[in-house]
């Protein structure tokens, strides 16, 4: 199968994706064929750890596929990261601003042009006590339906033990099992062509992050609960 190709930053980038991921646990890919071997496909991913980024980036990259992840703007900010960013093709996240719709615009634009997207749509980490994902913002819903590309959940669990961001914890020793598993795509017919209002946004987002929320459940082998933890206060920001 022939590997795609991501051009010099992203070559530049994968020997210090591997290692980190190396470093940070013990990987353990599962669901990889669900990933497409060409074409494009919106990747939707819980956000338990600021790893999780590393992690998937290799899951994909392993399968022969270039990730481009929809990441917050500040990051292209940071030097060699921010280079790294924009040659490899990422997708800045403007929150809460006028250019907000940009980011989604482009993520619709790079799934039209083959690519595998890589969406977190909880906007961070999970502040769910257990790790169940959050109640998410609803513009993965905007980009699955403008998108007639596979919608595929995925999961990661174990990066949290190794980096815990909310209780600044670092415990890389003794190495963690990371489990990363992709699933079946979500179905999404009923809702094509029905206009975008508020609900079905909502209605289609819970779907999908429901889809991830019962592979997590998968995953760990315990019962998911039945709601979204909510942040409090919440923003409606994006939703």
């Amino acid at each position: 199968m022939a590997r795609e190709k991501g051009g010099f930053w992203v070559g530049f980038a994968v020997p210090f994706f591997y290692s980190i991921g190396w470093l940070t646990g013990r990987p353990r890919y599962e669901g990889r064929e669900h990933l497409p071997a060409r074409g494009g496909a919106l990747l939707v991913g819980n956000h338990v750890s600021h790893l999780d980024p590393i992690h998937t980036g290799t899951y994909v990259h392993s399968a022969g596929r270039v990730p481009r992840f929809l990441a917050k703007s500040s990051l292209w900010n940071v030097p060699v990261l921010g280079a790294v960013l924009r040659g490899s093709g990422q997708i800045p996240v403007f929150r809460d601003s006028a250019d907000a719709q940009q980011s989604l615009a482009a993520g619709t634009q790079a799934l039209a042009d083959g690519k595998i997207v890589i969406i977190y749509p909880e906007g961070t980490i999970t502040r769910d006590p257990d790790g169940w994902p959050m109640r998410s913002r609803t513009g993965v819903a905007r980009m699955a339906l403008a998108s007639d590309v596979p919608v595929i959940p995925m999961v990661h669990w174990g990066t949290r033990e190794v980096l815990d961001g909310y209780n600044k914890k670092f415990r890389p020793l003794p190495r963690t099992d990371v489990v990363l598993r992709a699933g079946d795509p979500v179905d999404l017919s009923a809702y094509r062509g029905r206009p975008l209002d508020a609900a079905v946004l909502r209605e289609v987002t819970d779907l999908i992050m429901s889809a991830v929320r019962d592979l997590l459940a998968e995953v760990r082998a315990e019962q998911a609960p039945a709601e979204f933890f909510r942040r409090r206060p919440e923003s409606e920001a994006g939703r």
